[in-house]
């Protein structure tokens, strides 16, 4: 089974993944996307791409510096279509390579731009956190150390959601609400 979260910037994808994780009975293994692309940054023909096509500026001691390379790609849809288009080709390879090797597992994969993906189409269940943005904006600054202005940028470069599109839209993510969404929802989520 392929359990899909999706929510923009701060709505608790990684904390509903572990949730979800400590409520299986079986095995399960999370997936968090966005670290599948900060890891290709890191390799040599991607790094080479990058500077082509956004400069030197954004490297630091030899390797990316995600932050600025952020600045650029936040403020552009246009900017954001180049990186996507660079990296996404090995993003694939890495994920589908964690899928065939978790075959036997329920696999949990979480992104914000995971509907633009074909593995949103593979998900048994799709669940969508809708929460409010002033949370978002509060868990964001917080976990990332950035500034309002800087989750501003990466808030007008996320994507709308299709909310039909999911089994579950949550409000919340806090461990009682999810853990009662579950059992009384879907009970096959955790008895995997």
């Amino acid at each position: 089974m392929i359990i899909g979260i999706c929510g923009k910037s701060g709505s608790g994808k990684s904390t509903l993944s572990n949730y979800i994780k400590e409520l299986s009975n079986k095995k399960c293994i999370h997936l968090d996307m966005d670290k599948v692309g900060h890891r290709v940054l890191l390799l040599p023909e991607v790094m080479d791409e990058l500077v082509n096509t956004f400069g030197e500026s954004i490297i630091n001691e030899n390797i990316v510096d995600r932050k600025k390379l952020g600045e650029i790609v936040f403020a552009s849809r246009n900017e954001m279509g180049k990186l996507t288009n660079i990296t996404w080709k090995y993003m694939q390879i890495e994920i589908d390579k964690f899928i065939s090797d978790n075959k036997d597992k329920t696999i949990i994969l979480d992104w914000l731009l995971l509907p633009l993906t074909k593995y949103f189409d593979m998900c048994d269940i799709r669940i969508l956190l809708d929460i409010p943005y002033e949370i978002r904006k509060e868990r964001a600054m917080r976990r990332d150390n950035i500034s309002e202005e800087v989750f501003n940028l990466r808030e007008s470069a996320s994507i709308d959601y299709d909310k039909d599109q999911f089994d579950y839209v949550l409000k919340t993510n806090n461990k009682e609400d999810v853990e009662k969404m579950v059992k009384k929802y879907d009970k096959s989520i955790i008895s995997w």
